[in-house]
């Protein structure tokens, strides 16, 4: 990543947390975490300024189509598409939003070069002409979104964009940077907001780090 981060997003410095007992974290998950990472307020306000950006950005748009990737990726699109439409309401923007749920499904080969399906559209086709968000809850590798941006332009699409909450710091990434981010981030368990370990913690409403105790207690339920 060659890219200054932290022109466009917000750092979390590397091992830089909040203790769980200044949070009103739900009882089940309070001895497997080792710390917040974002608290859901600076989230949300995070989350209106990418908003008021993304808008910023589209001319002449009169509706902009938003590809939530599930399901991590649910509560970071909720809150984003509902404070566009507020801006849209309070500045009086001729535009609409319409959102589709899809899943990116990738495929490696022997060459770990990749291919990846979008599941949910049946018709990518529809997609022609149109301005597209892709919105996901975090960028691991980057590789996954980067053939998914990949596809979907062979459908001619106006505009392919990507917002995405969080970006992971990591030696894997092939170097993929979203047009729109929240956050970059340690290379750490991360759980919450959305994001899950075998379907627990969604319901996390901060983004926080799983404790060792945590992958073991819950690698153990989710079998």
């Amino acid at each position: 990543m060659t890219e200054d981060l932290s022109k466009k997003c917000l750092v979390i410095p590397d091992g830089k947390g909040y203790d769980i007992k200044m949070f009103n974290i739900p009882i089940k998950y309070t001895n497997f975490l080792d710390y917040v990472l974002i608290p859901n307020g600076l989230i949300k306000d995070r989350t209106q300024k990418l908003a008021v950006d993304i808008l910023g950005s589209l001319d002449n748009c009169k509706q902009l189509v938003v590809l939530c990737v599930l399901k991590g990726g649910y509560k970071f699109c909720s809150e984003l598409v509902d404070s566009m439409e507020r801006h849209i309401c309070s500045c009086e923007i001729n535009m609409s939003i319409k959102v589709e749920f899809i899943r990116l499904k990738s495929y490696q080969n022997t060459e770990s070069t990749g291919d990846v399906e979008v599941i949910g559209l049946s018709d990518l086709s529809v997609l022609s002409g149109k301005h597209i968000l892709i919105v996901e809850d975090i960028i691991d590798t980057g590789k996954t979104m980067t053939y998914a941006l990949k596809l979907l332009e062979n459908y001619s699409p106006a505009k392919v964009q990507c917002a995405s909450l969080l970006l992971k710091r990591t030696p894997k990434s092939c170097g993929y940077i979203p047009d729109y981010l929240g956050f970059t981030v340690e290379e750490r368990f991360i759980v919450g907001y959305g994001i899950d370990y075998n379907e627990y913690f969604r319901d996390l409403p901060h983004i926080a780090v799983i404790n060792d105790e945590g992958i073991k207690q819950f690698e153990e339920v989710g079998q």
